[in-house]
């Protein structure tokens, strides 16, 4: 009989973060703010930040075919690729993303940058600050979608694309679209967001919260300054209590029913406090996983710039935000999704529309929840191959 929570391998290092000496594997890097500071929305500002990114298909003559693919929360540049020693999982959009799929790299130059903020070579909280040789911790910048938006166009600026044929996203990732589109309008010849929002609404904030606060509970994060923990030392309990609260909100009741039901893991005789059902097994096994390629620190800082998204800030409300949008889109929502409702795409399709845009609004009937803008390429691919031809027509 279990008498205390789930342990975690001790050989976890303090953080999943990527590293200099690490190998590289399909990353490349582009250095931005070396000449002066790069400023940052809602105050600070960092120096000589690093992003890294990826990149599938050839650019053609007139810089035409590019497309940039946005990731979400625990995302990274890897949207499509093999696990391997120098990328910790498989491409998170591999069944979207490849020859002849939704993203045809036969036919698109294709760009995944890891976000700002982010652990897998973009500069984040696990990064060196230049002016003090160590991690940034807990001096990191709280940032925001746009800040990320803007070292997206740094980095197209470097590729030598002037307007991106298409831009795509889900969750986070759909923030990042919407900021493109407001942002640089004219950088754009179109765009698709998935499972998402122009604005995080309150409950979104307060799922937020529940799993920030999960993480800062853990000891071993102490306080953000844990990157010289020994391995099994760091912020694991912590990292994994935040990913299993958002991991219940990104499946609905009735994949969780069908896949677990009421079965145990542990023995119903003598079960006790801390026995297991299936369940919390699968919810401790994710946070495991995170836990080995993913950064505590990183993991607050992006979720707090989910919780800080709204399109109509600083610009006078969000239907006056949405009419400096001025090229057609595909806004998708997941029907079981209860992280990110239906209703808030619906929202999104609505003042596009009624700003006097071209918006095609789809609804994919899936239990998946919110985690179906990943799983669900049979519906979503053709969807957005389609609509992309469509726009290129």
């Amino acid at each position: 009989m279990a008498d205390r929570p789930h342990d975690f391998a001790s050989d976890i290092p303090a953080t999943g973060a990527w590293q200099h000496g690490d190998a590289v594997g399909h990353r490349q890097f582009l250095t931005i703010a070396d000449d002066r500071p790069f400023v940052l929305e809602l105050g600070g500002s960092l120096r000589a930040v690093e992003i890294a990114y990826e990149t599938w298909g050839e650019l053609d003559e007139s810089a035409s075919n590019a497309v940039l693919v946005c990731h979400a929360l625990t995302g990274d540049s890897h949207a499509a690729g093999e696990l391997s020693r120098a990328h910790k999982a498989d491409g998170w959009w591999n069944d979207f993303v490849g020859p002849g799929l939704a993203i045809d790299t036969d036919r698109y130059f294709v760009v995944c940058a890891n976000v700002l903020g982010g652990c897998q070579g973009t500069t984040g909280p696990a990064s060196v600050d230049p002016a003090t040789g160590k991690p940034y911790g807990s001096s990191f910048p709280v940032v925001t979608i746009r800040d990320m938006v803007r070292t997206q166009a740094r980095l197209a600026d470097h590729l030598g694309i002037d307007v991106w044929n298409h831009v795509v996203g889900g969750s986070m990732g759909g923030m990042q679209v919407i900021e493109w589109a407001i942002m640089y309008p004219d950088r754009l010849r179109s765009f698709t967001a998935l499972a998402s929002t122009l604005a995080a609404s309150a409950q979104q904030l307060a799922w937020s919260a529940l799993g920030r606060r999960s993480l800062a509970l853990d000891p071993k994060w102490r306080g953000g300054e844990y990157y010289e923990a020994e391995a099994g030392d760091g912020p694991h309990a912590g990292l994994a209590a935040a990913r299993a609260v958002a991991q219940v909100t990104y499946r609905s009741d009735e994949v969780f029913q069908k896949r677990f039901g009421r079965e145990s893991l542990d023995s119903l005789d003598g079960f006790g406090l801390w026995g297991r059902f299936q369940v919390e097994s699968y919810l401790d096994h994710h946070g495991q996983k995170l836990a080995r390629r993913f950064d505590a620190n990183s993991y607050l800082v992006l979720n707090r710039a989910m919780d800080l998204h709204d399109v109509g800030r600083g610009r006078n409300g969000v239907d006056n935000a949405v009419k400096r949008v001025r090229v057609p889109s595909l806004v998708v929502s997941v029907s079981s999704d209860m992280l990110y409702q239906p209703w808030q795409q619906q929202q999104m399709a609505e003042a596009l529309e009624s700003s006097g845009q071209s918006v095609q609004y789809e609804m994919v009937e899936s239990p998946q929840g919110h985690d179906g803008f990943l799983l669900e390429s049979a519906a979503i691919g053709p969807m957005i191959a389609k609509f992309i031809a469509d726009t290129n027509a």
